[in-house]
């Protein structure tokens, strides 16, 4: 056993950033016994971590509850990221222009590896409508805006996530697999993707690529609905706005017109 700092440095920076990763836009609010076994760590190091991220304003404790909460140092934190992110700065103006023409929440994520993480929304103003707050991750193969980063990914890398690190209802066996498949290769032609209520049945997804000069995707634009509200005729129409959008932004960000 060696007391080298440096040895234990990166179990203890790993410990922390699952400590954080607990807290949801659904659970805002955990107990370190609920953060112990959610992590599966010992409640004594889940608090230590927590004491330590206290002083640094990176969690809160409610004085009455004892429950902690995600403090303001993260966005500290976050900032230079937020702020350097061009594509973000670039697409509001038109995310704003597609809650106007849509009157529904749109927002713009980014591909953090095995998931799209919104970075920023522009909410509806319809007093029933759905949010997608910024720092809301999207995980499930279903999602529209997963579906459009892994339609832009080789095949291998898409099996190797289906396989390993996203959540994937149905996807058991090699022939909902290659169904799946052909239904990225469906988004990639259509340059949109659908999410009609598979992962919430209350909600609508529709998601387009932004691409760069390179023509990559470095984003996708989101607009999220009611389903009641939607009708199949209303969908496609929404879906070419999204789509429009996103090449919109796409262009602006020295795409080529498509």
């Amino acid at each position: 056993m060696t007391d080298d700092p440096s040895t234990n440095a990166p179990s203890k920076l790993h410990n922390g950033i699952r400590v954080l990763r607990a807290f949801s836009v659904d659970e805002p609010a955990l107990g370190v016994t609920e953060i112990s076994r959610r992590v599966d760590l010992h409640k004594s190091t889940v608090s230590r971590i927590l004491a330590q991220f206290e002083q640094l304003d990176l969690v809160v404790r409610d004085a009455d509850s004892g429950r902690f909460r995600l403090g303001l140092g993260l966005i500290g934190l976050a900032g230079p990221l937020l702020a350097n992110l061009d594509v973000r700065r670039i697409a509001y103006p038109s995310l704003e222009r597609l809650t106007e023409r849509t009157g529904e929440t749109s927002a713009l994520v980014v591909w953090s590896g095995n998931e799209s993480v919104s970075v920023e929304q522009v909410p509806s103003p319809k007093q029933v409508k759905h949010t997608t707050p910024i720092g809301t991750r999207y995980s499930t193969s279903a999602s529209s805006s997963v579906q459009v980063f892994l339609a832009d990914l080789p095949e291998a890398t898409v099996r190797d996530l289906l396989a390993s690190r996203l959540a994937h209802p149905g996807h058991d066996d090699e022939t909902s697999v290659r169904r799946y498949l052909d239904r990225l290769a469906t988004a990639r032609a259509d340059g949109f993707a659908v999410n009609a209520g598979e992962t919430s049945v209350e909600e609508l997804g529709i998601s387009a690529p932004v691409r760069d000069h390179r023509g990559r995707t470095v984003a996708a634009i989101l607009l999220s609905a009611p389903s009641f509200r939607v009708s199949e005729q209303l969908q496609a129409r929404l879906a070419a706005i999204v789509r429009e959008t996103a090449v919109e932004v796409s262009e602006r960000l020295g795409a080529s017109p498509s």
